[in-house]
């Protein structure tokens, strides 16, 4: 991959519903996990309830 590439958000929830999956093969779940570190980051909610 190229510099600064991410991998889309929905591919990343994509990823993530194949993780939750009992029936996952090991290859989905590893690549399920590649696709998560290339995700962008989540922001959090600072001032919010039950953030600090």
């Amino acid at each position: 991959m190229a510099k600064n590439e991410q991998s889309s958000k929905q591919l990343a929830s994509l990823a993530g519903k194949v993780l939750q999956q009992k029936t996952a093969t090991d290859a989905a779940k590893k690549l399920a996990g590649s696709v998560l570190t290339q995700a962008p980051d989540r922001k959090t909610s600072v001032g919010k309830k039950g953030g600090k």
